[in-house]
């Protein structure tokens, strides 16, 4: 069984794909003295982005690791931010996240739905909360002509992969 159908990884491939760049970019934040921690964050960014974009014919969201940071408060576990960036008509498919997070909206208008909830739409200024484990079952740029834009704060245990898609 090949692990690229048309070109394009399988679900399978990009989880596994995402937990090992997890583990690397942890391991990577053990050693900070040697890393500069403005490079922690790129292979996880670049996988990220390449397995939202390998799930949809609609444009990618483009996240940026902005600051991972353990919890003082709670030994074994983290707060990394994101910025996502939502081009024109971008599209992110079913996913969970091995994190609680929230989202506030910084730029443009989010069409997002929960499993079990109805869709939501959320514009500039407002945000909403994910549990840990929570069925994203898609999030959308609402404009096919301006971009978008979230800060997504995730609170998590170590090694924990931040997006799975489905």
């Amino acid at each position: 069984m090949t692990a690229f159908a048309a070109g394009r990884p399988t679900p399978f491939l990009l989880n596994a794909l995402l937990a090992l760049t997890v583990a690397l970019t942890a391991a990577l934040a053990i050693a900070r003295p040697l890393v500069p921690a403005s490079r922690l964050g790129d292979l996880l960014d670049a996988t990220i982005c390449w397995a939202s974009a390998a799930t949809s014919d609609r444009p990618a969201t483009r996240p940026t690791v902005v600051g991972s940071e353990p919890l003082a408060s709670d030994a074994g576990k983290r707060i990394t931010s994101m910025i996502v960036d939502f081009p024109p008509n971008a599209f992110s498919p079913e996913h969970h996240h091995e994190a609680d997070l929230y989202v506030y909206v910084l730029q443009g208008t989010i069409h997002s739905q929960l499993g079990g909830q109805p869709a939501m739409t959320y514009t500039a200024g407002q945000s909403f909360f994910e549990p840990e484990g929570s069925v994203h079952v898609f999030a959308e740029n609402a404009s096919p002509t301006e971009p978008a834009r979230i800060l997504a704060v995730f609170v998590h245990r170590e090694g924990a992969r931040l997006i799975v898609f489905h």
